[in-house]
């Protein structure tokens, strides 16, 4: 036999999806490419590692023992890889990370240099909306989470970031005589908020039930991309994230209605259990963001003070 790691990889990654197609897109190879190496993977053994039935692809008892194999070989290569390079004095392991939705436009920028730094650290960072980041932690299944509303049951300690300013945002400026009169206003407007379980969803909720304000049509969409998405078809009117529309304010596409009240403030925390004994590589990634935490925030997000 003369299979290769690549094959092992290809292999790995069909029987996890369960689809050539969207192995293909994971691995970011065309389909024709993997069916190939599925073939040549295959056509080494003499019992079959898949059938399809219809257009679907099966795993057979001898492919899923084969699978597991294949993962081991490949977690004994990532070993080999991380041993090699902790001989040569560079940090290795695994750094994982929760992120609520809008935090994907927040954490990136305190990550990018630390991976750059250390090649060897293998990073798993999950974009999901705040029940399911809270959870995560809750469960101590990750290193660090990124929120926006600290969780009111758990005991953790936190790092501040970056401030979150939220504001009422359309595709067309509201016109000056509402602009005074906060409960009219969102009188007239439809409204688009996100799913239940959303930090953004939960802030809105309670500037409108603090303010007692009166609301007609709402429209509720599962994500923040599909939310600007929908002011900008003109659907309606938010309580969204500055940090979500940068361009989208740049370029006129997006207007802010200044309101009474508005922006919330709240305040972008990295957060992680309370007496979590930390590994090597989330210490580190802790001692770099308290050291370099101000950077970040002047060089990279320094549009964001002009709101």
């Amino acid at each position: 036999m003369n299979y290769t790691l690549n094959q092992l990889q290809i292999f790995l990654k069909i029987v996890t999806t369960q689809s050539v197609t969207k192995a293909a897109e994971a691995l970011h190879l065309t389909q024709p490419a993997v069916s190939i190496q599925l073939k040549n993977f295959q056509d080494q053994f003499e019992i079959p590692l898949t059938e399809v039935v219809g257009r679907k692809i099966y795993i057979t008892d001898f492919g899923k023992e084969i699978a597991e194999a294949a993962e081991n070989i490949i977690a004994q290569v990532h070993e080999i890889t991380n041993k090699t390079l902790a001989y040569k004095g560079q940090l290795t392991g695994k750094l994982k990370i929760s992120v609520v939705s809008t935090g994907k436009y927040v954490m990136p920028y305190f990550l990018a240099d630390f991976i750059k730094m250390h090649p060897g650290i293998e990073l798993n960072m999950d974009v999901t909306n705040k029940n399911k980041v809270i959870q995560s932690i809750e469960n101590n299944e990750i290193d660090f989470a990124l929120v926006s509303i600290l969780p009111s049951k758990l005991q953790v300690e936190k790092l501040n970031l970056l401030q979150n300013k939220l504001y009422l945002v359309g595709n067309t400026p509201i016109t000056a005589k509402y602009k005074n009169n906060k409960k009219e206003l969102f009188k007239t407007l439809p409204l688009i908020f996100r799913e239940q379980g959303s930090g953004t969803r939960q802030t809105m909720e309670n500037f409108i039930n603090r303010n007692q304000l009166s609301i007609i049509n709402k429209l509720e969409l599962t994500s923040n991309e599909a939310v600007k998405q929908a002011l900008l078809a003109g659907l309606g009117y938010s309580i969204m994230p500055l940090i979500g529309i940068r361009n989208e304010l740049h370029n006129k596409e997006l207007h802010i209605t200044p309101v009474k009240g508005l922006p919330i403030i709240t305040t972008w925390s990295l957060i992680w259990l309370k007496g979590k004994k930390h590994s090597p590589v989330a210490q580190s990634f802790l001692q770099y963001l308290k050291k370099e935490k101000s950077n970040i925030v002047h060089q990279k997000f320094n549009w964001y003070e002009q709101y």
